[in-house]
């Protein structure tokens, strides 16, 4: 049999203070291009009809790929712990890109 080595690195991953804060958003809207993933978190106040974009996070398909399968094994985890989490209602497409 033979084995296979590999050559792993060890990765050491700063995070400064202002990003550790992290910012709050309750909606998020996901576009894409045939090269990329354009994803807007965005604070939404009740009443309110203007809403900010808190963070943009451009990335590839891939790396979402990557993602979805970090996000669902984690919400598995947390479900296992917490009990089942209820999707809200939808909200509706927009000319925007689709919200989630």
């Amino acid at each position: 049999m033979t084995e296979k080595k590999t050559n792993q690195v060890k990765m050491e991953i700063q995070l400064d203070e202002d990003t550790a804060q992290g910012v709050y958003a309750n909606l998020a809207v996901v576009n894409h291009t045939d090269a990329e993933f354009i994803l807007d978190f965005i604070f939404v106040q009740p009443q309110v009809p203007r809403a900010k974009v808190r963070s943009r996070v451009v990335t590839s398909p891939r790396h979402v790929k990557r993602l979805i399968q970090a996000l669902e094994e984690n919400l598995q985890k947390y479900e296992e712990k917490f009990g089942k989490v209820e999707p809200g209602p939808q909200p509706p497409e927009t000319e925007i890109g689709k919200i989630h």
